[in-house]
């Protein structure tokens, strides 16, 4: 498969603490990642990096060829590709269901309404949440309201999926739907990172586990590999924990 993310001595700094170090990363077009460790390792802060939402201070970044170099070089072509998810939906709440997915795709890839609410309806269907399309966030369950925020995401054919912890914010009863989205979605073929402490989604989906700690990558294996026989003690302390 072609390389469609590659990072390279990438490093990010909030004054004196450093929390990316020397981050060398490669991803295949169609691979599905999850990205685990403790609160505090820079899980989250790698993926913002990727569409620059924390700029990186050192190394690069190229997505599908384009290089994201920390400043504001190509940033706008950069996120054009790259499609994201928060923990919290960040839905416009005055706007419809609809008219969420709608803004970006006529606002900065120039579709016309009804090409924008063609592909619009099609994904909120395949999130399965296509008879709320006319409904306002504010009267949507929050597992409804956060598989609008992957639809929206999508309507922009977006070439990478960035997922920050999408279910921390969700009641547990709600936690389910989303994931198995997510998992359509994979199957679908979708280059997708994840950020998130679900283990059994991790073993199910993922291609393979970037394991992070004070920074730094410390681990890349299969879900097998990681699960069963992971080879570092932080790795190990660190499933110990989850599995209490």
């Amino acid at each position: 498969m072609s390389e469609i993310i590659r990072l390279a001595n990438v490093g990010k700094n909030y004054g004196d603490f450093r929390v990316l170090q020397n981050i060398n990363l490669s991803i295949a077009k169609g691979e599905k990642i999850v990205i685990c460790g403790p609160s505090g390792s820079g899980k989250s802060t790698l993926i913002r990096c990727i569409n620059h939402l924390s700029p990186h201070d050192v190394g690069t970044i190229h997505v599908n060829n384009v290089e994201l170099d920390g400043k504001n070089k190509n940033v706008g072509a950069i996120r054009c590709e790259v499609g994201m998810v928060f923990q919290n939906f960040n839905l416009f709440p005055h706007l419809t269901v609809l008219e969420n997915c709608l803004l970006a795709p006529m606002k900065v890839r120039g579709k016309s309404r009804a090409q924008a609410e063609e592909t619009a309806m099609r994904l909120l269907g395949r999130v399965h949440i296509a008879e709320q399309a006319h409904k306002m966030p504010s009267q949507l369950s929050g597992g409804q309201q956060q598989r609008v925020a992957i639809a929206r995401a999508l309507c922009m054919e977006p070439e990478v999926m960035l997922f920050d912890e999408p279910t921390s914010a969700l009641d547990p009863e709600m936690v389910g739907e989303v994931l198995d989205v997510m998992v359509e979605l994979a199957r679908g073929g979708m280059t997708m990172l994840c950020v998130t402490h679900e283990m059994g989604f991790a073993r199910k989906v993922a291609d393979r586990i970037i394991f992070m700690d004070a920074g730094q990558v410390v681990e890349i294996a299969t879900p097998d590999e990681f699960f069963d026989a992971p080879k570092t003690d932080r790795a190990r302390n660190f499933l110990s924990q989850l599995m209490h």
